[in-house]
């Protein structure tokens, strides 16, 4: 009886052993898919920091979408009053 009794305990002790073996092993591998797709990431961060420039976006919007700024005559700024201001003329209320 007490010899079943000792090879269950050892048979336990190995099967407990085995599990923690390939937990470790488990562990290490997923350790090393975070790190690579902690570098994927910070690639693809500095990836996106370079195609957002602004340089770049005006780029394209000159060049592929054949976009410009606003002629300065054609411009109209609000006044918080809601009041109309041309740029270049005389403020509303302003004593020429």
């Amino acid at each position: 009886m007490l010899l079943v009794l000792v090879i269950l305990c050892a048979l336990g002790v190995i099967t407990a052993q085995h599990r923690a073996r390939k937990l470790f092993n488990d562990l290490d591998n997923e350790q090393v898919a975070t790190k690579k797709l902690t570098e994927e990431f910070s690639q693809l961060q500095l990836e996106q920091s370079t195609w957002g420039t602004h340089r770049r976006v005006e780029a394209i919007a000159s060049h592929d979408l054949h976009m410009r700024l606003p002629d300065s005559s054609n411009t109209v700024i609000i006044a918080p009053a809601g009041s109309m201001v041309r740029p270049g003329a005389a403020k509303p209320g302003a004593n020429p």
